[in-house]
């Protein structure tokens, strides 16, 4: 009987394990690999301007394959073409505050010279602001809706005035004389103050209230710190600002203009990055930089407590609007793994409506990656926070290439956002680890300022430790690690090739900086406010600091660079001049080492056409593919390496 039992209970055991259901599949086995075009086929959008009846929303989307004006109706639909451009990208401003003409924005194939567009209800456009050579920046509608603010540097190519245009004449009219170099916020409701703003650095700034009738000027800062104006209380007696003055990051005060006192209103453990009052002062909207992403809080007024906000699943609202009336607030919700959908919310009924949906239909959602924010200690200790993607498809077992990704700035910062090159690397194996190195923004004001006068030092040193921690992570392979970066994060990836030639096996440099004295002394001339800040944190060019910038500039160090390199650059582009790419491509490829180089002759500082996206984003992976995740970027025994294929 003891027998008989045991073999009952095997059989049992057996028939139990023949029932199991099968184990799903992980998404490292169901994943697709996706091309460049299936990945750029997510549509960008941005904006949302309501029309006055509230029936659309205006926004800018780059569906045609530039950026063009489109509606789309609050209650659900096609989003209509409004501007057909095949070659400048178009941008919404805004509807007209009382009819369906619209405001836009286009410059010139990336050239920065922005100016201000009429497209009226008949389908025509006007350049409303056609100063030749010349930039506008829109500031806002009068608070009767018969007139519309705008900046401009056509009087003095280096400061921007301000000036008032009404509605009927569409005649500017100057309102301030900008003689100083001060940058300035919006004027008052009632027209008798402007605040302004007179950079002392790249972090700090005074704030001055000027009154527009008796030309009085007020200092409202006591003590050197950020300063940045937001918005004045709908009664027009208080001024809303932000300031760091005390403490490591930005709070949001209000200055009593009576008295000219200040008192904090609201401080968070991360920096405010702005707040408002809605048209008839009902909500007061806050951003805040929490750990690289926006937090939004909206706070009715009259109770003083913030309003309960839609939710979503690993996504976050990155950005509100709201109608004039105060009743409907449109909104952007989307991740660090999905591009953002456009949405509507009733105020009232709390009802909400998506009214897009931007992610190619052919990408499975899962596929894509959600980052993750980790902190690594640098060569000195310091932590520094970062953000990594790492494959599906990573394992110990199935160890992949990584690239450490640098920002642009100086003082930018990687954030948790959607970005079609990095998930189309990930896509194809590559882990990539954003780091924000000391000198980003967004960790305090120590931080920020620890790259000043430091720049391919401690910052360098910052990657390389970024490039150590993927080493370390089980699922990379510690041998094919490269550095990524565009505008700063270009000039951090030549200072890695050149001043650190063994850390990193490859270099995608994208309209970098390689020569500081060449670009410091050919900045736009409508960065003149701020050119003297920008000197306090790089160095003079014109003075002693020419030494040390000269030491910095990886141009003049190519003689050190051993590793490949593909170099991206606009030729419109009027920071970053297209000689600075030519010269170092140029300057590398003398020593004997591989350089791809992929020129756009209509784009700026940074790709905006569908179709140069994919060229370059294409070039970068077929790079990668040959120089990092294959062998040909190893040495060979001469001590040469083997030459590409010629790029077109």
């Amino acid at each position: 009987m003891k027998q008989i039992a045991v073999v009952f209970l095997i059989a049992c055991i057996w028939a139990c394990k023949e029932k199991e259901p099968p184990k799903a599949p992980s998404i490292a086995e169901t994943m697709k690999t996706y091309t460049i075009e299936q990945m750029m086929d997510n549509e960008a959008i941005g904006g949302g301007s309501f029309s006055p009846d509230k029936s659309k929303l205006l926004i800018s989307s780059n569906r045609s394959g530039i950026y063009n004006m489109y509606t789309v109706p609050t209650s659900g639909g096609e989003l209509v073409p409004v501007t057909q451009s095949d070659s400048s990208s178009v941008f919404a401003i805004s509807y007209f505050p009382k009819d369906e003409r619209m405001l836009f924005r286009m410059d010139g194939n990336g050239d920065e010279i922005y100016h201000i567009y009429l497209r009226d209800t008949d389908g025509s456009h006007k350049d409303l602001t056609p100063y030749d050579g010349k930039r506008a920046s829109f500031y806002g509608w009068t608070k009767d809706k018969t007139g519309v603010y705008f900046s401009s540097n056509k009087r003095d190519e280096r400061y921007n005035d301000l000036y008032k245009m009404d509605l009927e004449t569409f005649a500017p009219k100057q309102i301030y004389k900008n003689e100083e170099g001060y940058f300035f916020g919006r004027p008052s409701n009632d027209e008798k103050y402007l605040p302004l703003i007179k950079p002392i650095n790249t972090n700090d700034s005074d704030l001055f209230l000027y009154h527009m009738d008796t030309k009085e000027l007020v200092q409202v800062n006591k003590n050197q710190s950020a300063n940045s104006p937001e918005d004045f209380s709908p009664d027009g007696n208080y001024l809303y600002y932000t300031t760091d003055d005390g403490g490591e990051f930005a709070r949001l005060m209000r200055y009593d203009i009576a008295n000219k006192s200040s008192e904090e209103v609201l401080q968070h453990e991360w920096d405010i990055l702005g707040s408002y009052f809605t048209e008839n002062g009902k909500y007061r909207v806050t951003y805040i930089n929490e750990d690289a992403k926006n937090v939004i809080e909206v706070m009715d007024v009259a109770s003083g407590e913030n309003i309960d906000l839609p939710s979503f699943e690993n996504m976050d609202i990155t950005n509100v609007g709201f109608s004039d009336d105060e009743k409907w607030m449109r909104f952007y919700a989307g991740g660090s793994h999905t591009p953002s959908n456009l949405y509507v919310y009733n105020l009232e009924t709390k009802e909400q409506k998506k009214l897009t949906d931007v992610l190619n239909n052919e990408i499975q959602a899962q596929d894509l990656v959600n980052a993750e924010v980790i902190r690594y200690k640098s060569f000195d200790g310091l932590e520094i926070p970062a953000i990594y993607y790492k494959p599906h498809q990573a394992s110990a077992d199935n160890k992949v290439p990584a690239l450490v990704w640098v920002h642009g700035g100086p003082g930018g910062q990687s954030r948790q956002n959607f970005s079609s090159l990095i998930q189309y690397m990930v896509n194809h194996g590559y882990a990539v680890l954003a780091v924000n190195n000391r000198g980003s923004s967004g960790y305090g004001k120590t931080f920020y300022k620890m790259d000043d006068l430091n720049h391919g030092d401690k910052d360098l040193k910052d990657c390389v430790a970024g490039k150590d921690w993927l080493a370390l992570q089980p699922e990379i392979n510690a041998e094919k690690i490269g550095i990524i970066g565009g505008s700063y994060g270009g000039y951090m990836t030549m200072a890695a090739l050149a001043f650190t030639p063994e850390e990193f096996d490859v270099g995608v440099n994208i309209f970098g900086v390689t020569n500081w004295i060449r670009t410091l002394r050919s900045i736009p001339p409508w960065w003149e406010a701020q050119k003297e800040a920008l000197y306090l944190e790089l160095g003079d060019p014109n003075s002693a600091d020419s030494v040390r910038l000269k030491a910095i500039s990886p141009l003049f160090h190519t003689d050190k660079v051993v590793k490949p390199l593909i170099v991206l650059q606009g030729a419109k582009d009027p920071r970053v001049l297209q000689v600075e790419s030519d010269e170092i491509v140029a300057g590398v490829k003398a020593n004997g080492v591989p350089v791809e180089y992929v020129l756009f002759e209509d784009e700026g500082h940074g790709f905006v056409k569908k179709e140069n996206q994919i060229k370059a984003y294409s070039e970068i992976l077929k790079f990668l593919e040959t120089y990092l995740k294959g062998d040909v970027g190893k040495p060979i025994e001469d001590g040469k390496m083997m030459e590409p294929e010629p790029s077109t």
